[in-house]
């Protein structure tokens, strides 16, 4: 897997307002807010994207989403509501090649998204 901004903001060589961290991830604040709340998790081990999972991952994804919902209680999201998101290749709007979820909230989010 190639070096990614996600790769250096783990290490601490890359500033990021992190907001929880444990020993599989890393939650911090999305520095192109798209939202009121955005957040950015990542797990520590790289993995590309979710089309790189196998069955392996399955507990990382499932703590991955857990903590997702930890986040958004924390921002509190959980009552008025909010959206996960994980992009996955170029036309799924992936940028970073780190797999990571969002979490939006903080106002009405429209559907369809885009």
């Amino acid at each position: 897997m190639t070096e990614t901004i996600f790769s250096k903001i783990i290490r601490r060589e890359v500033p990021a307002d992190i907001v929880y961290e444990d020993d599989h991830c890393l939650a911090f604040r999305d520095i192109n807010p798209q939202a009121p709340s955005h957040i950015l998790i990542i797990p520590k081990d790289t993995l590309q994207s979710i089309q790189e999972a196998k069955e392996e991952h399955t507990l990382l994804l499932g703590h991955l989403v857990m903590v997702a919902k930890k986040v958004a209680e924390k921002e509190k999201l959980a009552k008025s509501g909010f959206r996960l998101i994980i992009n996955t290749g170029a036309d799924g709007g992936q940028t970073v090649d780190h797999l990571h979820i969002h979490v939006l909230g903080g106002r009405k989010l429209q559907w369809p998204p885009g």
